[in-house]
């Protein structure tokens, strides 16, 4: 099979997996947003899965993609499996024991409350404890297993969301007897939403426990310190992404006024999420294009069909772009029900744009995987981390949430900028430099056209989408068909 086809058509069902249950996730958007009504709640929610987010990188350290790598590097691979299996759950159960042990400590330095320290602690070890049985999946080239799994965490997730937030209290209402009254307690929103991911984390790790079983538990240590050697820039560059991504939501609360900050953050998280739609077609297409890449190190000019990749990431992100834009105002009436939250839609362009450049940057960064050069990818990352600081730092108390939007597309994009250039240097990659800045920049001045010149006019957005879309297809059309439509003999 053309070796683009085989990449595009896993890349779809890793979207399947990705955006599918992204898409049942999307319906607690509203939800949250309307069983939090003032923002502030919401607010408090974001700030707390930010910081879950962060832990999240210190409990993978890495592990993932030094997993891909030396699955594929390596002809012993059942001690590759062995050894990533016994280091993670060592490492998690040690974060159990620790976290629960000086978890007053913790609720200090997270201004989250000791109770909700308990719950993140158990989601975050459960996330830890499926990361290698999930990466296997996607090594051994299973994605509609995969989609199937992650389609199952998240519509239990939902399912328990949405009969904790809404049916329960509307059943308590009618009876004051009976089990579902001994488990309601009013103003518990937060935690009916830890409780409902726990038992989706829970119930995902019980459908992936057939891969701890079937494992001959060896412990390679030499081959666990190479990995932790690959892993560590890994983990370095995982928190620089992580700060970049979140750390955000817990600056606006603490350098905000307090009487604004939780309602302030929980209408920048809500709009922020609007954005995802280009964060999931990131995801998806990394998800397929890593192990890719690995797989195909060492055939015969591997660059060529690399930087093929990296063009038509670069015009299917471009499209997505445009079309958030346009669509912005439908969008956030249909998935943010609560008009106090409109006023930071601001952010969503910005925020696209920055997820755009993280993407390309994904692409780009073949180099120093391929090469084992994963040292800079924590420089590069960790630079765009101290831009995000700075800026949000610097800026937040004159410009609010707008600052931490503006920080996230510099970080981006100069962490986009830097991967280029020293990609160039170490692992050259024929990339159509005039073609990728074409697209982006055609697609880039429709979309402000559309926001700004035409203050998101449905019509003359519709039009600009419908005139990129009739260039891309003049231009990329035949190359596509022969990709997709040719016959394999």
């Amino acid at each position: 099979m053309n070796p683009l086809k085989k990449l595009f058509k896993q890349t779809f069902v890793y979207g399947l997996a990705t955006v599918l249950p992204r898409v049942i996730s999307f319906f607690l958007l509203p939800l949250y947003t309307s069983v939090f009504e003032n923002a502030s709640g919401y607010g408090q929610y974001v700030n707390i899965y930010a910081w879950i987010a962060i832990f999240n990188v210190f409990l993978a350290y890495g592990m993932e993609t030094a997993f891909f790598r030396f699955y594929h590097k390596r002809e012993d691979k059942k001690s590759v499996i062995s050894t990533s299996l016994i280091s993670l759950l060592g490492s998690s159960l040690f974060f159990l024991t620790l976290a629960l042990a000086v978890k007053d400590g913790l609720a200090n330095v997270t201004n989250i409350q000791v109770d909700y320290i308990k719950f993140t602690t158990y989601i975050l070890v459960l996330d830890a404890l499926v990361i290698i049985p999930f990466a296997l999946l996607r090594a051994q080239e299973k994605p509609m297993k995969y989609a199937v799994l992650k389609t199952i965490n998240v519509a239990i997730n939902l399912g328990f969301n949405v009969f904790f937030l809404i049916i329960l209290p509307k059943v308590v209402q009618d009876t004051n007897e009976g089990v579902l009254n001994s488990i309601y307690k009013e103003g518990w929103e937060i935690q009916y939403i830890f409780i409902s991911n726990i038992i989706a984390s829970a119930v995902t790790l019980i459908l992936l426990f057939p891969t701890y079983f079937k494992v001959s538990y060896k412990f390679d240590s030499s081959l666990w310190k190479q990995m932790l050697k690959y892993s560590g820039p890994i983990m370095v560059a995982g928190i620089a992404f992580t700060i970049n991504e979140v750390v955000d939501k817990i600056l606006l609360t603490e350098l905000l006024p307090q009487d604004i900050a939780a309602s302030e953050v929980g209408k920048y998280g809500a709009c922020y999420k609007l954005a995802l739609f280009m964060t999931l077609f990131g995801t998806a297409f990394r998800m397929g294009v890593e192990p890719f890449f690995f797989s195909h190190a060492k055939t015969e000019k591997p660059q060529k069909t690399y930087a093929q990749i990296t063009n038509y990431f670069v015009i299917l992100g471009s499209i997505i772009l445009l079309a958030v834009v346009v669509f912005i105002d439908v969008l956030g009436k249909l998935l943010i029900r609560n008009a106090t939250y409109w006023e930071a839609l601001d952010v969503v362009p910005i925020i696209l744009l920055g997820s755009l450049c993280l993407g390309i940057y994904h692409n780009l960064s073949v180099w120093y995987k391929i090469t084992d050069q994963t040292k800079f990818g924590a420089y590069i990352s960790s630079i765009g981390a101290l831009i995000t600081l700075v800026i949000n730092i610097a800026f937040i108390r004159k410009i609010g949430y707008m600052a931490s939007a503006l920080a996230t597309l510099a970080a981006y994009a100069s962490m986009m900028l830097l991967s280029y250039y020293f990609g160039r240097k170490y692992y050259p990659v024929p990339y159509n430099m005039r073609k990728i800045v074409f697209y982006l920049t055609i697609s880039i001045l429709f979309s402000a056209l559309s926001f700004y010149a035409f203050n998101r006019n449905l019509m003359a957005g519709g039009v600009l989408l419908l005139l990129f879309l009739m260039l891309v297809y003049k231009m990329e059309g035949d190359k596509l068909k022969t990709i997709f439509l040719k016959r394999e003999n």
